[in-house]
């Protein structure tokens, strides 16, 4: 068969050499050479276009029932079509016209079919635009101790430079993302002048509301003079970079745990390291680009803003207890009555009364839970202590497995009162001398086969006090190394 390269070196030759000569070196034969010659095309240019069948339609006597189908419902696939109408018509079309039949509902959405939704590439300009959102990691397999960390990330994408930072938090919550944003933008030098989202509840009101955005989240955006945006309903692509970056994120950090060699770390401060070293890896290529981000960039205002959602006043109930974001906290017994205010951050909160803060609590991880601490109502539990055997939140008064272990001996070696009180002594004596010592003293009686009571273990602690005098003091000589170790950590 005779190409298109062909006859282009034909026509070259045939300038300074006869017909013959010329299609001879071309390596065709002379009446080829004539009609390509006289047609002043090449071989591509004279084939007819392919317009028929070379085999029946199987589908066309079906077709007019398909297109009903195609028509009412777009994301209808053609294989699950393609198999109702195998059920429907036993024996008449078989598995290996599948692709015959997928072909044939391709080809009719491209020519007849609904229009799609056309997705126009944007011009991102330096410092106009930054993106957020929380992402997943559980799937990733971190455990902190041995214990398997469930987390998200906040994660925050300048579009232009693609520079990037995140944060490890628990819950999308407004204490979460501010956070989270401020983090960002004071870590950057500067802040964008928009800020987009998705349709977050933290961020942005339900339909039907009063407001576009929240209160909380205004008042952020507000404080940095930052414009705010949403992205429409079903449209994740107006928050397009992000999510791309999400999944470049968790690839690159699944690499570097593979590189590390284990996915446990010994506390979470490790692994947030971890987490901020691998953004500067990140963001080490795009320096340039950043630099224009920057010089376009607002300036930051002169300070942070407080992350806390303030709430309350809520009155403490007469079992020392506080509802806040429906979760269930104690609080010291001589508030009981009064109305306290809470502070709510997105890893902790405070507890206010008359203007001081009075303690910080870790705070609870989603809805239905309590956190009690034995030290608020140990006192009044040593008063009436037939109320401990049903107690609704008995389970938070062992602070560690040995004090549940030394409670079940007790309770199987006296009535229910009397190892109740026992207990209860020794739980007092934890929030007097210091649980970890308790916890010790419990750890050495269970070892050596030792009776568990408040005698025995008061005759440990005794026994294993040290008096230090307080004149005695050694200061340790300073290792310099420490802080040129520091350095290296923070510039590496």
């Amino acid at each position: 068969m005779t190409s298109d390269k062909q006859v282009r070196r034909l026509r070259e030759l045939m300038e300074h050499k006869t017909l013959g000569v010329s299609a001879a070196q071309s390596g065709m034969d002379e009446k080829t050479a004539r009609k390509y010659m006289r047609a002043d095309k090449v071989p591509s240019e004279m084939k007819s276009e392919h317009r028929w069948r070379t085999r029946d339609d199987p589908f066309e006597s079906v077709w007019n029932e398909v297109k009903p189908f195609l028509e009412v419902n777009d994301g209808l696939e053609a294989k699950t079509l393609f198999e109702h109408f195998q059920r429907r018509y036993p024996g008449t079309f078989t598995d290996g016209q599948l692709r015959t039949f997928q072909r044939k509902v391709r080809q009719w959405r491209a020519l007849e079919g609904p229009p799609k939704e056309v997705f126009f590439a944007q011009q991102h300009h330096p410092g106009r635009l930054a993106q957020s959102d929380f992402t997943h990691m559980n799937e990733l397999g971190v455990s902190i101790a041995g214990v398997p960390f469930n987390h998200l990330i906040y994660h925050f994408v300048l579009t232009y430079s693609n520079w990037e930072a995140g944060s490890i938090c628990f819950s999308e919550s407004l204490e979460s993302l501010s956070d989270g944003f401020q983090q960002a933008v004071w870590r950057l030098g500067g802040v964008p002048h928009t800020h987009r989202t998705d349709r977050m509840s933290a961020a942005v009101h339900k339909p039907g509301s009063l407001g576009e955005f929240t209160a909380g989240y205004s008042a952020l955006m507000d404080h940095y003079a930052v414009s705010a945006e949403k992205t429409q309903a079903c449209s994740p692509n107006e928050n397009g970079d992000v999510e791309q970056r999400h999944h470049r994120f968790k690839r690159a950090l699944e690499q570097a745990l593979l590189l590390r060699g284990s996915r446990d770390f010994a506390d979470r401060e490790t692994y947030a390291a971890f987490v901020a070293k691998l953004f500067d890896q990140l963001n080490a290529g795009r320096s340039e680009r950043l630099e224009a981000e920057r010089g376009e960039l607002r300036a930051l205002p002169a300070r942070r803003l407080d992350s806390g959602r303030k709430i309350g006043p809520i009155r403490v109930s007469s079992g020392s207890l506080i509802r806040v974001k429906n979760n269930t906290y104690s609080v010291d017994s001589r508030l009981i009555g009064e109305h306290v205010r809470v502070r709510l951050y997105a890893q902790y909160l405070e507890i206010w009364y008359a203007n001081k803060c009075l303690e910080r609590i870790p705070r609870l991880r989603g809805e239905g839970k309590h956190a009690l601490n034995y030290r608020h109502v140990i006192d009044t539990l040593l008063k009436k202590p037939g109320a401990f055997a049903n107690y609704r939140y008995r389970g938070d008064m062992f602070p560690t497995s040995r004090f549940r272990k030394a409670y079940d001996e007790l309770s199987a070696a006296h009535s229910a009162s009397v190892a109740a009180k026992e207990y209860l002594l020794v739980l007092a004596r934890a929030a007097g001398e210091g649980e970890a010592r308790v916890d010790a003293a419990l750890t050495a009686l269970m070892a050596s086969g030792q009776t568990v009571n408040r005698h025995t273990v008061d005759e440990y602690l005794q026994a294993h006090t040290e008096a230090t005098d307080v004149c005695d003091v050694e200061i340790a000589s300073v290792d310099v190394a420490v802080y040129d170790a520091l350095l290296e950590l923070q510039y590496a």
